[in-house]
């Protein structure tokens, strides 16, 4: 794909072949002046020529400040056309000087003229017709020319004589022909050749004297400082390409400016970028008689994550070493998972990591064998990977049978492992008798929810999956994948069956619902709130490019609010994944002892015939939520064995599961009113 810079070119080439054509051997002018403004006063011709100031782009830090994505300072050679000869054979002898130093050094220079370097000359191969026919046209010649006929003209227009060697000569018009092509004027300064070394800039500086017209212009490059921490939410950087190109036109970009492509860099592009600068060039009958900058230039700002470097790497350990060390992934080759850290009281991403991943320092040399390799490293699994969500889905079915009345909390329905509906037997893991929602959750019965979902049928289950998130990008600031929920309009839309039976399927995770690991986590978190659900940010504030002054922070924004008919209703949800987090766990991974409770609900939705993922989803200290967690490991099981790892991090990182992460939002989570349970048993 070409830059819209290329698509531009390409057309005016066509456009000067065309005018050339008319004009016969009439040349074209080789200095293109453009934002000029000229007047006469007082027998004086004053001419005023502008030139854009490009800012340094912002950075991004992390939650403590540390910088994740900064610059670096390059060196440019820039020829200005000012002060840059106007005899020929002065600015012939500056490039000469100038090329033969920057040889020295192995540094390469711009050249677009598509002709062999030496004689005798012929067509660059690999130069389509619409190169070939652009020169042709910018130096004026027919069509019909030859490589050799394209030289000479170069030579005779530029006093390239035979006083120079045949590699001078061709050093030289190469550069001549690119400055042509690139509209070269006091309005455009030429780019020469950059990532100059230092020491080859301290030689230009002291013959600087014998180069006019050549500057050394510092510049920022982008700087990937730290790789390894949220590679595919930091995103990367490049040319407009033409689907873009009238969006950045619209707001006043460049065609060859750099700008976001993805991540964070592309989300917050409009901070990060800056304001250009003017620099005014007044001439009075051709003597400059003013340099100065007219309009300043606006440095980009700095983005702050909600992410912690420390915290975040950790996770990413937790998460490789149960994939490498832990309880194996029995039924693929493919080691692959997620994890999922929000603030419980803000929404804000505290981690979130995917495996198998990549470092962003390697993503430009190494990108065709990340493409390459098992397991997709460059997929973010976390916000785009879709899962079926298993039993972490019965918190909402709890949630809709409470909050409709179709239960309460003592509410039991008969569990002899098999339940019987439509002339189907469906089946559950255990023979759990008479049972009401938190024991269910607890030991989490498929058949007192089967018989939920019979009752609450599947738009009222739709209606509280929708209020939970499912089906729905979460708004976070480098989108996600939105999923869907498993109803007849959706089977219908896949091309599948909607059975007698899928409606129950639906109320316990095994459909054909789809969810991704931010977006369970997120179910976590509006369990935590009591029905609050927040949207997910990843941008903590934004500040000055010195990261002195802050200009805002994110506020906690609300996406959804479950009202609740009923008090209790989180009571009995909470209660239940508070009993989850007893069950089966070895000591080493237990959350009896941390000195807090612990709410937790897992769940192993099937993949296939013989493949299944393990899933869980959670929230702590359930007493005073401080995070809300999911994670998911593909084809494996007992992933629930990430949780206590994960909690621990979180006290070695802040200090207390009770301390809120820095700089991160506090917002008043609306009590449940507490009313009364009534008492009611229903039989199967």
């Amino acid at each position: 794909m070409r830059p819209i810079s290329e698509y531009i070119k390409m057309a005016l080439a066509v456009l000067v072949v065309l005018v050339s054509a008319a004009m016969g051997a009439l040349r074209l002018m080789k200095v293109q002046v453009v934002n000029t403004e000229a007047y006469i006063k007082k027998d004086k011709v004053i001419t005023s020529y502008t030139q854009k100031i490009n800012p340094t782009r912002g950075e991004i830090v992390d939650a403590m400040g540390n910088v994740l994505i900064g610059n670096h300072v390059t060196y440019t050679v820039v020829i200005d056309e000012k002060s840059f000869p106007s005899d020929n054979h002065e600015s012939n002898e500056v490039l000469r000087r100038l090329t033969g130093i920057l040889a020295k050094d192995g540094t390469t220079w711009e050249d677009s003229l598509p002709i062999s370097q030496e004689a005798p000359y012929t067509f660059s191969p690999d130069a389509d017709q619409a190169a070939l026919d652009k020169m042709k046209a910018k130096i004026g010649v027919n069509a019909y020319a030859t490589a050799s006929n394209c030289m000479d003209v170069l030579f005779d227009d530029y006093g390239i004589g035979e006083d120079y060697s045949e590699q001078e000569r061709r050093i030289i018009a190469g550069i001549r022909y690119t400055m042509l092509d690139d509209d070269f004027s006091i309005s455009n300064r030429f780019q020469l050749a950059e990532n100059i070394r230092p020491e080859t800039v301290r030689v230009l500086s002291e013959l600087s004297m014998q180069l006019s017209g050549v500057e050394i212009e510092q510049k920022a490059a982008r700087d990937i400082l730290v790789g390894d921490v949220v590679p595919h939410e930091l995103g990367t950087t490049g040319p407009i390409y033409a689907e873009n190109a009238e969006e950045y036109l619209s707001k006043g970009y460049d065609l060859d400016a750099i700008v976001g492509i993805s991540g964070i860099e592309r989300a917050m592009e409009e901070e990060l970028q800056g304001t250009p600068g003017v620099r005014t060039i007044t001439y009075e009958n051709g003597i400059a008689v003013s340099d100065e900058i007219t309009e300043p230039v606006d440095a980009g700002h700095t983005v702050q994550l909600t992410i912690n470097s420390e915290f975040q790497r950790g996770l990413q350990d937790i998460l490789d070493n149960f994939l490498q060390y832990g309880w194996a992934v029995r039924y693929q080759s493919v080691k692959a998972g997620a994890i999922v850290v929000l603030d419980a009281k803000t929404g804000a991403v505290l981690g979130e990591v995917t495996a198998p991943t990549y470092d962003l320092t390697e993503y430009s040399e190494h990108y065709a064998d990340l493409l390459a390799t098992d397991g997709n490293p460059l997929f973010n699994r976390a916000t785009m990977g879709l899962y079926r969500p298993g039993s972490t889905f019965k918190t909402i079915t709890a949630t809709a049978g409470l909050n409709e009345g179709v239960i309460n909390g003592t509410t039991s329905f008969y569990c002899g492992r098999t339940y019987h509906y439509m002339d189907t037997n469906f089946h559950c893991t255990g023979f759990h008798n008479y049972i009401s929602v938190a024991p269910a959750l607890r030991v989490s019965c498929n058949s007192f929810f089967y018989e939920l979902s019979r009752r609450l049928q599947i738009d009222k289950i739709a209606e509280y999956a929708r209020l939970y998130g499912v089906g729905q990008n979460t708004g976070i600031e480098t989108a996600d994948a939105a999923g869907y929920m498993a109803t007849p309009e959706k089977y219908k839309d896949l091309g599948l069956m909607w059975t007698v039976g899928s409606v129950i399927q639906a109320g316990i995770g095994n459909g054909d619902t789809m969810v991704s690991p931010l977006q369970l986590a997120n179910v976590a978190c509006t369990i935590a709130n009591e029905g609050t659900r927040y949207t997910p940010h990843l941008v903590d504030s934004v500040w000055d490019y010195n990261h002195e002054h802050m200009l805002y922070e994110t506020q906690p924004q609300v996406a959804e609010q479950i009202d609740l008919n009923y008090g209790y209703v989180y009571d009995f949800v909470e209660s239940g994944m508070i009993q989850a987090s007893g069950n089966g766990f070895p000591a080493k991974y237990s959350l009896k002892n941390l000195g807090y409770s612990v709410a937790i609900k897992t769940g192993t939705p099937q993949v296939s015939r013989r493949v299944q993922d393990s899933v869980f989803i959670g929230y702590a200290p359930a007493d005073d939520p401080q995070i809300a967690f999911a994670g998911i490991i593909e084809g494996g099981e007992y992933s629930k064995y990430m949780i206590r790892p994960i909690l621990k991090l979180y006290e070695e990182v802040y200090g207390s599961i009770y301390n809120a992460p820095q700089n991160a939002r506090e917002t008043q989570k609306t009590p449940a009113e507490t009313t009364e349970a009534a008492t009611e048993t229903a039989a199967p």
